[in-house]
C-alpha cells in the first residue's frame, strides 16, 4: 500500500495495490503492521456500513469524550470525503482537508482521533464503510454544520441537486459558535 501524508498532520490516504486479471481482483484493504508504521498504533473496536443516495451529505461528525479515528473506504460508487480538524491546540485547528473515494480508486482515508467528519454522495448511489478506534456513543454525537463560512469546505456541490440532509444535520452549529 502506498501512504500519502495530506495537508493536515496525522490525515492520510492510502491506496492499495491491486492485483487484477481476467478474473476480478484482490487487494488488501487493511494491515496492521503497516498500518501503525504510517499511521500509528490505533486499535479498531467497530465496523460501519452505510449506503446512502446521490447528494447526501453526512457530517461533520464528532465525539468529545470518546473521540474516534475512522479509516474510510467507498465500496460502491463515489464520495468526496472531508476530515476537519478540532483539535483546539493544534497548529491546523478549524482547517480541512478532502479526498474523493471510489470503489475504482479504491483509497482509503485515515481520519486521526480529533478531527470530525463527513462525506457527500457524487454518484447514484454510494456505500460507505469505515473502522472505528473507538464505540458509538450516541449521548457524546456533536455535529458541525456542513457549510460553515469559518471552515469553508468547498463542497462539489451538483448543480440543480439538493443536499439532503439528516434533522440533526440540519440543527447543527458552527465550530466557532
Amino acid at each position: 500500500m502506498q501512504y500519502e501524508k495530506l495537508a493536515i498532520p496525522g490525515v492520510t490516504l492510502i491506496t492499495p495495490r491491486l492485483f487484477e486479471d481476467d478474473r476480478g481482483f484482490l487487494f488488501e484493504s487493511f494491515r496492521q503492521n503497516d498500518f501503525e508504521e504510517h499511521c500509528g498504533n490505533h486499535h479498531f473496536v467497530q465496523d460501519n456500513h452505510s449506503a446512502s443516495l446521490k447528494g447526501v451529505l453526512r457530517g461533520l461528525h464528532y465525539q468529545l469524550k470518546h473521540p474516534q479515528g475512522k479509516l474510510v473506504r467507498v465500496t460502491r460508487g463515489m464520495v468526496f470525503d472531508v476530515a476537519v480538524d478540532i483539535r483546539k491546540e493544534s497548529a491546523t485547528y478549524g482547517q480541512w482537508v478532502a479526498a474523493t473515494l471510489d470503489s475504482q480508486n479504491r483509497q482509503m482515508l485515515w481520519i486521526p482521533p480529533g478531527f470530525a467528519h463527513g462525506f457527500y454522495v457524487l454518484s447514484e448511489y454510494a456505500e460507505f464503510q469505515y473502522k472505528c478506534t473507538e464505540y458509538y456513543a450516541p449521548e457524546d454525537q456533536h455535529v458541525i454544520k456542513w457549510d460553515d463560512s469559518d471552515i469553508g469546505i468547498e463542497w462539489p456541490i451538483i448543480q440543480d441537486h439538493n443536499v439532503i440532509l439528516s434533522d440533526k444535520d440540519k440543527m447543527a452549529r458552527g465550530l466557532f459558535n
